[in-house]
Order: structure tokens, then C-alpha cells, then sequence
């Protein structure tokens, strides 16, 4: 990949993934996805910019079970590719790669894929994602299987899946 074009989708990531202040919108989820002893909850996306390459996509992951269990791939018929990703910091510079080998997700614990963390990556959009859209993706587990999951599409700078309590009252 081209200097250029990596930092272009550098530039594009960091307004779809990173952190954003607490004040963001947030939108409603749906009902938890049981797969075995694995629950996913608040799955969602962010919009994407129109012609946009890529897209995130974020979910809670509980792991019930008494055996450790690994995300291993991911596919959409949104995306010419998707992948496990995760964001942290090296040598203070923020940094973005595929996992290869896949999310662990220990046994009786839990594990967030967030804005600025571990993240669903969309390549090569098909379509932009709009806010109020569904984004449906498969999720495949080394032990428990694969799972189709929906991604509620949110505002651009949407931080959960979860109601905003604050806009209720």
C-alpha cells in the first residue's frame, strides 16, 4: 500500500474509530445474540462518509462458559473484507493492525470491542453506512461457532449501542 493511501486510511480511521468525549449520541440496541455459552450484546457501527473504504463495527462479547473461546474471522455482505482489529499505542503513536490469530475471549470474562480498541473492520465498503441502517455480519468462534450478528448504524460519532438516559428524561 501506497504512503499515501495509508495515510489517507489512517486520516479516515481516526474519525471513524477513535475515542469521542462523552457527550456523543448513542443509540438503542437490539436483544442480546446467545452462540453457546457466549452472549453478544450492543452491537452498532458509526456512518460513514459517502465513498467511504471502510467502516468499524463494535459489540460486547460475554463468555459464560468454563473453556476459553477465540473470534477467529468475520464476514458481511457490506465489505469485500472484514477483519478483527485492534488499536493501541506503541511508542506513543497510536497504531491499527489485524489480528491474525484471532480476539481471545476468556472463559468467564468479558471483552469490548470499542471505538480506539479491538474493532470489526470493514474494507472496501460495497455501500456507506447510514445512520438508522442495519449492517449484518457473521461472527465465527474456534470453539462455539459462527453467528450472524446485526450492527445498529449510528451517528458518525456514536460511542455505544446503548440508550442515551440523559435524552429519556
Amino acid at each position: 500500500m501506497s504512503l499515501i493511501r495509508s495515510l489517507a486510511l489512517a486520516a479516515l480511521l481516526g474519525l471513524s474509530l477513535a475515542p469521542l468525549p462523552a457527550s456523543s449520541e448513542s443509540i438503542a440496541t437490539s436483544h442480546p445474540v446467545h452462540l453457546g455459552p457466549l452472549v453478544l450484546s450492543g452491537g452498532f457501527s458509526r456512518a460513514t462518509l459517502p465513498n467511504a473504504p471502510v467502516g468499524g463495527g463494535f459489540l460486547t462479547i460475554e463468555n459464560t462458559g468454563s473453556e476459553d473461546d477465540r473470534l477467529v474471522s468475520a464476514v458481511s455482505p457490506v465489505a469485500g473484507r472484514v477483519e478483527v482489529h485492534e488499536m493501541a499505542m506503541e511508542n506513543d503513536v497510536m497504531k491499527m493492525r489485524a489480528l491474525p490469530d484471532g480476539l481471545p475471549i476468556p472463559a468467564g470474562e468479558t471483552v469490548t470491542l470499542k471505538p480506539g480498541g479491538f474493532h470489526i473492520m470493514f474494507f472496501d465498503l460495497k455501500q456507506s453506512f447510514k445512520e438508522g441502517d442495519t449492517i449484518m455480519v457473521t461472527l465465527t468462534f474456534a470453539r462455539a461457532g459462527s453467528v450472524d450478528v446485526s450492527l445498529l448504524v449510528g451517528a458518525p460519532n456514536a460511542r455505544s449501542a446503548g440508550m442515551d438516559h440523559k435524552k429519556m428524561h
